[in-house]
């Protein structure tokens, strides 16, 4: 169910393993995807299902953007017809291969790129997955990897039931996607911790002991996690016989131990900025350690990364005024940890689809740093009444085009434009993706 990356490549595979195999897509197949499908002679269709030939199915993958209550996976729980994930059925075929995954309201996407760059930096055969890089699927079904390192968003994690992971990462948990958990965050909790699912003794789960959220299910869960723990923290300190990641004192240094291994990072020394990027260091730096990598590969490879397309990605400066594309923060927390790191007065960009969001996180930030919010959105009262006597001017606009002029008439030198949405793009954009490219592309055309 769906033909985009998580279907083709599952697809792939399973015809590999000599199933009999059919996708089926209610919108479009894209070329690049179909032409794949075409070469392995997988028969598909596009542009809505055939039900009679999807409920006689012995099994369904189902692609993580279909949400549950699709009339047609109905049908199938009806039917009692089992329906996983592309990361469960990919589990089952992965040999000795080991799993790094990763899960988090935030900090995911840059985490685990660290952790693959980290990996294949060592020397590790290594391929990129999940929410990120090839379909997990596909690259099973090529094979010739001892790991791979794996995004995993909670629609995923939902469709997951036998799959353990060898290294299990949690880097915090913010109310999102509420929308698809009936507006219950203990709903969407639950989904994140799925991330432990299975793990056994000789597995490390590693997760931010600042997050009061995740330390509660911990003490909550006790006895049945029987993985090594280490955890990582800037501002609590959480015992663990295995290993952590802190700070050393006021230092801009950071310690990670694994075992008998031990790490030194500087984070003054990392292309990435910020506190949330502190955090992020720590988690990677104790999954590649855990995974067998040397400090010394570790620390090279963290001073050479550079900064993840869409996440605080400078975008250009014209006449003293700084462009930041954070168009993948489509949440209030990843908002915060980007006002956060704001050192220059701010004309904000936010808005979108409003997936039940609390502002009330943001308003401390917002009132000491943010001179002007632009909303960009079909739909901006919500936040219009959050910021109203919060942020001096309020600025209202209902396309990109609108608001980028409206951002580039109240910036003055000196000051830093942040798209930094804390809402969903699909009023205006396809995704997160294509509203940073047009943010960016609109500076290249109107100001540089």
């Amino acid at each position: 169910m769906g033909g985009g990356i998580s279907g083709y490549g599952s697809a792939i595979l399973a015809q590999k393993k000599g199933f009999e195999v059919f996708l089926s897509d209610a919108g479009k197949i894209a070329d690049r995807y179909k032409q794949k499908l075409d070469e392995w002679k997988i028969n598909y269709e596009e542009g809505g299902h055939t039900e009679e030939l999807i409920l006689s199915a012995s099994e369904v993958i189902k692609s993580p953007g279909i949400p549950e209550k699709a009339p047609i996976i109905q049908k199938l729980r009806e039917k009692g017809i089992p329906v996983i994930s592309e990361m469960e059925f990919a589990f089952r075929y992965l040999g000795k291969a080991k799993t790094i995954c990763i899960t988090g309201s935030n900090g995911k996407t840059t985490t685990t790129s660290l952790i693959y760059k980290i990996m294949h930096d060592a020397g590790k055969r290594v391929a990129l997955g999940g929410n990120i890089g090839e379909s997990f699927a596909y690259s099973v079904a090529q094979g010739g990897y001892d790991w791979y390192v794996l995004e995993l968003s909670s629609f995923q994690l939902d469709g997951m039931y036998d799959f353990r992971a060898d290294i299990a990462v949690l880097m915090n948990i913010t109310p999102d996607h509420l929308d698809r958990y009936d507006y219950c965050f203990q709903n969407y909790v639950d989904s994140k911790l799925r991330i432990t699912r299975n793990q056994h003794s000789r597995n490390y789960f590693i997760y931010s002991g600042d997050d009061e959220v995740i330390w509660r299910e911990i003490e909550k869960r006790g006895p049945a996690l029987h993985m090594k723990q280490l955890p990582f923290a800037v501002k609590s300190v959480v015992a663990s016989g295995v290993g952590d990641a802190f700070p050393d004192g006021d230092t801009g240094k950071f310690t990670a131990v694994v075992g008998a291994k031990e790490v030194n990072v500087d984070t003054r020394k990392m292309q990435i900025k910020g506190l949330h990027n502190t955090y992020n260091a720590m988690a990677a730096t104790l999954a590649t350690l855990a995974a067998g990598v040397t400090p010394a590969k570790i620390r090279k490879a963290i001073y050479d990364f550079s900064p993840v397309e869409h996440r605080l990605e400078p975008s250009g400066e014209v006449n003293g005024v700084e462009w930041i594309n954070d168009s993948k923060a489509t949440n209030v927390d990843s908002v915060w940890y980007a006002l956060e790191s704001m050192k220059r007065p701010v004309v904000w960009i936010a808005g979108g689809t409003d997936k039940g969001n609390d502002y009330e996180p943001l308003k401390a930030f917002a009132r000491e740093k943010v001179h002007t919010l632009v909303c960009m959105g079909l739909d901006n009262k919500k936040l219009e009444e959050s910021f109203r006597g919060i942020v001096p001017e309020i600025i209202s606009t209902s396309s990109l085009d609108e608001a980028m002029k409206a951002a580039a008439k109240a910036a003055h030198a000196g000051d830093t434009v942040l798209l930094s949405p804390a809402c969903a793009s699909f009023d205006l954009f396809k995704n997160y993706e294509e509203r940073g490219r047009l943010f960016k592309q609109w500076i290249q055309e109107n100001l540089l």
